[in-house]
C-alpha cells in the first residue's frame, strides 16, 4: 500500500515537472544565471512562507504579511524586497500602501511548491 502511494505521488511529480517544462520551452529559453535568481528567491523558509501568503492574498501590504507571519517589519520587508528582486513578486501602490502579488513566474514557483 504504501509503495502504490509513493508510485502515485511521484507519477504526480513527474506530471507536474513535465507541466512546467512544457510551458517554460514555449518561453525564451532561461539562462543559467536567471534560474539561479529565480531559485535563490525561493531559498528561505521565511521567502516561501511570504510566496504562499501572497499567492493566497493578492494585493497584501507589508504590514499584513510581517502580522500574519509574526515576523519582525524589517525582516519581513528584506525577504520580500528580495523576492521582487528574483521576479516572484510584484510591487502595486496604492498611496502610500504598497500591495503585493505574485508574478507570472512567482505563480510557477507557487505552483511546483505547492505539488511537491
Amino acid at each position: 500500500m504504501l509503495r502504490s502511494s509513493k508510485r502515485i505521488a511521484h507519477n504526480h511529480t513527474k506530471k507536474v515537472l513535465s507541466h512546467i517544462l512544457k510551458n517554460m520551452r514555449t518561453s525564451p529559453a532561461k539562462t543559467p544565471l536567471q534560474l539561479e535568481r529565480h531559485l535563490k528567491g525561493v531559498a528561505s523558509h521565511r521567502r516561501i512562507s511570504i510566496l504562499i501568503l501572497v499567492s493566497k492574498n493578492e494585493g497584501i501590504t507589508l504590514d499584513q504579511i510581517a502580522t500574519r507571519l509574526e515576523c519582525n517589519l524589517k525582516t519581513t520587508a528584506e525577504h520580500t524586497r528580495r523576492l521582487v528582486l528574483a521576479g516572484l513578486v510584484n510591487k502595486k501602490y496604492f498611496g502610500r500602501n504598497v500591495g503585493h502579488s505574485l508574478s507570472p513566474y512567482g505563480k510557477v514557483f507557487y505552483n511546483f511548491l505547492r505539488t511537491f
